[in-house]
């Protein structure tokens, strides 16, 4: 079974995918992503890799005859679903990887969006990555995903609705005020480079939820020079390296790249490229749950102060560039 169910209630799609519970449990002493698998290539530097058991397909198959022609709707899993490997390295992360490797990875990055955006089917990409047990992961060889949606998710159209409310009132993109307003201020500014900002925003919903914005407006990271491309590559570098400071620990999180949606409205004015960062602890040994009201209600509740918070993750900042020196 693969198909997008409507729901009514809140105005989005559930994958329905329940073919991945069939995912084969790996044994301890075999990588598909490691080189020698016989899945990736002998030797690479960073890979895109169809997904085996995608969410989405370009292929998809016949929903379920569950649609009712009224408010129970099912359609095609359109989409597509990749794994990108970071590394042929299993025991690395991304703060492990040098500028010019990550670099390599925002390259691929650029490239994968690029030609998904030909499929006029498809209306947002997002590359992300999860990291840790704690989120889920259980292939633990550094990568991330792309996922090409046909559709806008929620979370997404509502950040799009907010950002074209902004411009039509303001005139101005609400991303680059934000983090205007967040440079005059500074108590959540963490560091900065030529080209981006990693702060920790103003009403971050996790403690250590630190967001990367781009300086100059800049819709789309297939839009980025190679100066760019390369100051976020330093920007993730010290980023990652500077959550595994924190803890001293191999930091869990969800991380998001957000881009201007694709074949549609063009939202070149309105939206600038951004990442989040969603990590589940709020210190070292304790785990920041969503619980009811944040699940039901969609109503997050932050248990600490983004301005404490960011004084330490300046600690840890300063902790990561003194032992990488």
């Amino acid at each position: 079974m693969a198909e997008l169910r409507y729901n009514s209630l809140i105005g989005d799609y559930v994958m329905i995918a329940s073919h991945r519970q069939e995912r084969p449990q790996m044994p301890k002493d075999y990588c598909p992503f490691c080189p020698g698998s016989g899945k990736v290539p002998d030797d690479y530097t960073v890979f895109a890799y169809d997904n085996d058991f995608p969410a989405l397909s370009q292929n998809p198959i016949e929903p379920d005859d569950v649609d009712n022609g009224l408010l129970f709707q099912a359609k095609h899993a359109y989409g597509k679903c990749e794994v990108i490997l970071y590394s042929k390295d299993h025991n690395a992360t991304l703060c492990d990887l040098s500028v010019e490797h990550i670099t390599e990875l925002v390259n691929l990055w650029q490239v994968r969006i690029s030609d998904l955006s030909k499929d006029s089917k498809i209306k947002y990409i997002m590359p992300f990555e999860n990291k840790g047990e704690i989120v889920g992961v259980t292939m633990p060889h550094p990568h991330g995903q792309i996922y090409g949606y046909s559709w806008i998710p929620l979370r997404v159209q509502r950040k799009i609705d907010m950002a074209t409310s902004y411009y039509a009132e303001h005139k101005k993109s609400i991303f680059d005020n934000m983090l205007l307003q967040e440079q005059n201020d500074g108590k959540r500014i963490i560091f900065e480079n030529d080209y981006f900002v990693c702060l920790l925003p103003f009403a971050t919903e996790y403690p250590y939820g630190v967001m990367i914005m781009s300086k100059e407006h800049i819709p789309s990271i297939v839009g980025f020079n190679k100066e760019q491309s390369i100051s976020l590559a330093s920007m993730l570098k010290e980023t990652t390296g500077m959550l595994d400071a924190l803890f001293n620990i191999r930091f869990p999180y969800m991380m998001a790249l957000y881009s201007a949606p694709i074949n549609g409205d063009d939202l070149s004015k309105e939206w600038n490229f951004h990442i989040e960062f969603f990590p589940p602890l709020r210190s070292k040994d304790r785990q920041k749950f969503n619980a009811s009201s944040e699940t039901a209600a969609w109503a997050a509740c932050n248990p600490t102060a983004p301005e404490e918070k960011a004084i330490e993750l300046r600690e840890a900042y300063k902790k990561f560039k003194a032992n990488s020196n």
